[in-house]
């Protein structure tokens, strides 16, 4: 089966190129049936996968190609399932699949039916791409790939002057973290020589001390990164606008893909920010401001950013979450953990009003 995890991204870029080029000509049923199709042929690939990894107890992994040969530089475009991977996995095509469906019927009035399935299609591919990578440079691309399809689909009424800024302001927002991951990227591999997971983190375990400023630096450009795309503060201003989109991208930007992107990062290399004890409480800090900021919001009844308010108290309580796993439970972890369980019933209280 690890010599076809390549599959589960490729199918649903496959059932985008039908899709988009076909330009709106196939009739609306065929259009469903590729689009929803695509992604529920990966979510069985995925359990397949999943049956496999259980069995053997180990990761599956597997390499495609060479993608650039530079001066000793020589990622690999290659894919790694292990644990965290699976539980990605199985939210976006699980949950992603739930939308797909969903769309199918509710945007069945659409006159670009097909451009939406096509941009969804390339959502999930690059989410998939993005929690797949065995390395950072892959990662980066599908991190690429789903800002760009959030501009896209958040923008998908751009008759509406409104959507168009809201769609450029997700696009751009996201962007500054962006920047900051790509500048944490390129300190990692000055000093460690590769982007590599494995023997990147192996290298700076034994390259540097706990606490080196050189490994704060760049584990708070990683968390850079996050903080855009997982909207935490202070870069969390471009999710209400978030909902200027259809109804089910909403729910795939916050449920399954988008917000989820920047806490999946932190788990993936959370061995470096085990190395920096200042980072970890970084995230700590910013996931707490975060969550308390929105259930603010919410309690004051601030209408138009409930629902992005909901999504940044669940992806704030996520990223405590992951810290917490990073430390020792104890009476702080359990404070936060209760702090987040209090923020969750406001979240609920808040949307029933």
């Amino acid at each position: 089966m690890a010599d076809y995890i390549y599959l589960i991204p490729l199918l649903p870029l496959i059932g985008f190129l039908l899709l988009f080029t076909t330009l709106g000509k196939l009739p609306k049923r065929l259009v469903a049936l590729v689009g929803v199709g695509s992604v529920a042929s990966s979510a069985t690939l995925v359990l397949l996968t999943a049956l496999e990894f259980m069995t053997l107890g180990e990761p599956l992994s597997t390499t495609l190609y060479t993608w650039i040969n530079v001066g000793g530089f020589s990622p690999l475009v290659s894919f790694y399932v292990d644990g965290l991977t699976l539980t990605m996995l199985s939210v976006i095509t699980g949950v992603g699949l739930l939308i797909h469906i969903y769309s199918s019927l509710f945007m069945l009035d659409e006159k670009d039916y097909s451009r939406f399935f096509s941009y969804m299609n390339l959502f999930v591919s690059a989410m998939l791409i993005l929690v797949l990578a065995d390395n950072l440079l892959l990662l980066f691309v599908g991190w690429e790939g789903v800002g760009l399809c959030s501009y896209l689909l958040v923008g998908f009424w751009h008759e509406d002057s409104a959507n168009g800024a809201a769609a450029r302001k997700a696009f751009i927002v996201t962007r500054v973290g962006d920047t900051a991951m790509a500048i944490g990227m390129f300190l990692l591999f000055a000093h460690l020589g590769t982007l590599d997971f494995t023997p990147m983190t192996a290298a700076a375990i034994s390259q540097w001390p706990e606490g080196s400023p050189v490994l704060t630096t760049a584990c708070l450009l990683l968390l850079g990164g996050a903080v855009g795309k997982s909207a935490q503060l202070p870069l969390q201003t471009w999710l209400p606008d978030a909902m200027a989109g259809p109804t089910p991208v909403s729910a795939l930007i916050h449920a399954a893909t988008m917000v989820t992107a920047g806490v999946y990062l932190i788990a993936r290399t959370h061995e470096l920010f085990l190395l920096s004890p200042s980072a970890l409480n970084t995230v700590a800090a910013i996931g707490a401001a975060t969550l308390l900021m929105a259930v603010i919001w919410m309690l004051r009844g601030c209408k138009r950013a409930a629902w992005g308010s909901q999504a940044a108290v669940r992806v704030g309580s996520q990223a405590i979450a992951w810290y917490l796993t990073s430390v020792p439970r104890g009476s702080v972890g359990l404070r936060m953990r209760t702090l987040s369980d209090q923020a969750q019933a406001s979240s609920r209280a808040c949307s029933t009003r």
